[in-house]
């Protein structure tokens, strides 16, 4: 029988601790979350504390075994898929026994559903209920899925002494290979655009290929930031047999984590470009599997599988949600950092939580601790920032990089060396102090920032897990990272699984503010805003392909404006905000023109 989700939302992968045991804590109830699979120490630290918890045998898998990173996302991987089926199993059983716990359950469903309502008709139905209640559960209730993620550009070469190993035990392929080798049938989110040989290593594991049912084991989701960027990936798996499930589309800059802006393209005008050309979507990678499938002798579908369109970033309200799932069809909305105040959902300590609730609009920015040199949202206050300015101030900036994932720079060591590891500071603040005398006293200082602000994000993005579980953390103090989107400015208290998702659903509001802008003013503040950032910090003259840049994205986010103000005169969603959106819309508009691209200078 085919699963009909439970849920109109899901929650995204959030770090590397966040949502590390999300699945454990919120599948039971038809809610689908993502795993991270980068850190393999933290998954295996989390295998040992929930073989415990569970009374599940456990033997360490360290990394003097072979293909150990892949071993242990495996078992870690196999652990969740086994607890979860436990505790799927014994919600079941609860909600068949006891009227209360079903209703309670109802209370989270959406009002549109019509599982809820089959339940609804059993309860009114009270002769017959427990004959008919067992069967019903058994035909329509489902655990949400148990989706992980990999990004892309994470895939580090790795070596045994100085010997470079075969690109399989890069981190992206281990951790792949580790996916595709557990019980889980479930997807694979891709993040951070195409990794073409990462996308090629697909096409060794027969479960993300149809079978003769037309049936995926595995699925691929792309995470995306527009319709292009979605049809040349697609096409390129489509054309190795491989079929895209769900097409993720997240907002460029409101969102959590790394932010990859898009070229000016604003959500409502990319969403917009999914509705109407979803089918050519669809088509295009058809055609293209077809081929490469008969190619393969491989059992191929005459029909095109079913694709998923979904979205992320920035949503905050009940009318929001119902907004973009009626305005683009899209099958899933995901509620990322509001759920880092939902204990039962998130692996969050308790001091991060706190600073998260007390923080305030301005406490939320775009920085550049990523060792990616990707901007990354992130809080202020943190004790990652307490830690690490401290090591500035007794000039022994930089991390001693134990786990290395990010150790991508191969500018002084073929290796790789971490941009946020005391080794490449030291290198790089040395180069600064021998050219200090050509610099001014301000150049210097920023030259000096700029080396030492990025963070240990390995680690600061894992303690929390560790600190919510009392597992002792070794090494250098890092304390944690976090990477809300800016959203989160705008809920302020800590909140039952129950009353997030009634928040979500029915409109029972645990905002306790007026001011929260829609999610599109929002993100058209942001653009308005890094635009107008990009051109301040210009230092020299512009290139002719920056100022074409440059003009590509004022002239989108100006027909974003547009299409925003012909979409909020005809909609019926926002009517108490509809006219204060609309002078948002000009408001920043006019911000925008007055933005000045420089010109290019004739010699």
């Amino acid at each position: 029988m085919a699963k009909i989700p439970l849920h109109t939302f899901h929650i995204p992968v959030m770090g590397l601790a966040y949502t590390i045991d999300s699945p454990i804590r919120v599948a039971q109830y038809g809610i689908s979350s993502v795993i991270a699979l980068a850190d393999d120490d933290l998954i295996e630290k989390m295998r040992s504390f929930y073989s415990t918890k569970f009374n599940i045998p456990y033997e360490e898998i360290t990394q003097k075994f072979h293909d150990y990173r892949a071993e242990r996302i495996t078992s870690y991987l196999n652990l969740v898929d086994k607890i979860v089926k436990k505790k799927f199993e014994n919600f079941k059983t609860e909600l068949a026994e006891s009227k209360t716990a079903l209703e309670n359950f109802m209370s989270i469903l959406p009002n549109t559903s019509d599982i809820k309502k089959g339940f609804q008709n059993l309860l009114n139905d009270g002769i017959t209920f427990k004959e008919n209640i067992q069967n019903y559960i058994e035909s329509h209730l489902f655990p949400g899925e148990i989706d992980v993620n990999i990004m892309t550009k994470l895939d580090k070469d790795n070596f045994v002494k100085k010997e470079q190993l075969p690109v399989e035990f890069n981190d992206a392929h281990a951790a792949l290979r580790g996916f595709a080798n557990s019980n889980l049938e479930s997807s694979v989110v891709l993040s951070a655009g195409m990794n073409p040989r990462l996308f090629g290593y697909f096409e060794n594991f027969k479960d993300f290929f149809p079978n003769e049912n037309n049936e995926l084991k595995k699925k691929i989701i792309l995470k995306v930031s527009d319709f292009r960027s979605a049809m040349i990936q697609g096409n390129f798996l489509a054309k190795k047999g491989l079929w895209v499930s769900e097409y993720r589309i997240e907002s460029g800059l409101n969102c959590g984590g790394h932010a990859f802006a898009t070229d000016g393209l604003l959500l409502g005008t990319i969403l917009e470009e999914f509705k109407q050309k979803k089918e050519q979507l669809i088509q295009s990678a058809h055609d293209l599997m077809i081929k490469a499938l008969q190619l393969k002798n491989q059992a191929f579908p005459e029909n095109p599988l079913a694709i998923k369109i979904t979205v992320q970033g920035g949503v905050g309200t009940a009318e929001e949600h119902e907004f973009l799932l009626d305005e683009y069809n899209v099958d899933s909305v995901g509620w990322g950092s509001p759920f880092l105040l939902v204990p039962e959902a998130t692996s969050v300590d308790q001091e991060t939580r706190k600073l998260l609730m007390n923080a305030k609009e301005d406490d939320f920015y775009l920085s550049n601790i990523s060792p990616l040199g990707v901007p990354f949202n992130t809080l202020r206050g943190t004790t990652n920032e307490f830690l690490k300015q401290r090591r500035i101030q007794e000039n022994k900036a930089g991390s001693s990089c134990p786990k290395k994932f990010l150790a991508l720079s191969k500018e002084y060591d073929p290796h790789g060396i971490c941009t946020a590891s005391k080794k490449y500071q030291d290198i790089k603040l040395a180069e600064l102090e021998n050219i200090k005398d050509t610099l001014s006293a301000d150049a210097f200082e920023k030259n000096k920032i700029r080396i030492t602000e990025k963070s240990c994000l390995c680690v600061g993005l894992a303690n929390a897990s560790y600190l919510e579980n009392d597992i002792k953390i070794k090494g250098q103090a890092q304390g944690v990272v976090i990477c809300p989107g800016p959203n989160l400015a705008y809920f302020d208290q800590e909140v039952s699984l129950t009353e997030m998702i009634q928040h979500i659903y029915q409109g029972k509001s645990i905002l306790r503010t007026n001011d929260r802008p829609n999610l599109f003013v929002k993100e058209l503040k942001m653009y308005v805003d890094y635009f107008r950032n990009e051109i301040e910090t210009l230092s020299g003259e512009a290139t002719a392909n920056q100022l074409k840049k440059w003009n590509s994205f004022k002239s989108n986010i100006l027909e974003g404006i547009e299409y925003y103000q012909r979409l909020f005169s005809s909609t019926l969603y926002f009517k108490k905000e509809k006219e204060k959106i609309k002078t948002q819309f000009d408001f920043y508009k006019s911000e925008l023109n007055a933005i000045k691209i420089p010109t290019l200078e004739l010699t």
